[in-house]
């Protein structure tokens, strides 16, 4: 695991929920296996418009097990109040990205987890592209950009959202127990957030606040992984 990064330098803590936390840092946490991706997603990050007084660290993890493996890794090494876990071809094109996200986290406690693109209800078979979805990307495809969603005119709580970008405020175990390669961590995720009581949802944005490069889709193992969320969260 590589750390880079580290602004500001007034540090505030809080216990949140029996752990000690920095309630006035971000860390952005990225699984990767490409040299170019990550350092073209790193690049955004270094421009983000940094809140006064906050912190911000990145933990880039090499070689991971599973998605959800290596998050869970990844968390356990941040004091971090506010984890940003992102794709690294998830390229953050707001300047405001963390003012607007705290903005999001400050209006209810209850919201534990943030996303840029979600399902309302989750449609039978689990599989979110079925469904009604909401939100706001730039999705990069192999010929052309596509705004994937015009906006998101009110603020919506989903019951989850695309793994391209998540952002939380409270750190709950990834089920690294059950989603052991590539698929649905982002739906358990969610899952595991409202199983608690928290809210997972989907902003207010006027535009995108980020592009997510996507190239060609993998789904060697999806129907597989879509089995267990199906059986562990009774679909």
């Amino acid at each position: 695991m590589e750390e880079k990064g580290n602004r500001s330098q007034k540090v505030c803590w809080q216990e949140v929920c029996g752990q000690k936390v920095c309630k006035q840092k971000v860390c952005f946490i990225i699984c990767s296996n490409d040299k170019l991706y990550t350092s073209e997603c790193l690049y955004y990050i270094d421009h983000l418009t940094v809140p006064e007084g906050y912190r911000i660290d990145v933990l880039t993890v090499e070689d991971a097990a599973s998605m959800a493996a290596g998050y869970n890794e990844a968390m356990g090494c941040s004091d971090a109040k506010y984890k940003v876990y992102l794709h690294q071809d998830t390229f953050l094109i707001n300047p405001d990205f963390i003012q607007d996200f705290l903005h999001v986290f400050g209006q209810d406690e209850r919201i534990g987890l943030i996303g840029v693109v979600g399902s309302p209800k989750l449609p039978e078979n689990g599989v979110p592209w079925n469904g009604e979805r909401c939100g706001a990307l730039y999705e990069q495809c192999i010929y052309d950009t596509l705004t994937f969603f015009a906006g998101n005119e009110q603020q919506t709580e989903v019951e989850a959202v695309d793994g391209l970008l998540m952002i939380t405020q409270y750190d709950i175990p990834w089920r690294e127990d059950l989603f052991d390669k590539w698929d649905f961590y982002d739906c358990s995720q969610c899952q595991e957030f409202i199983r608690r009581g928290y809210k997972v949802v989907v902003p207010q944005m006027s535009a995108p606040w980020c592009v997510h490069d996507c190239g060609l889709m993998n789904l060697a193992c999806y129907e597989e992984e879509r089995q267990k969320f199906l059986k562990e969260y009774r679909w």
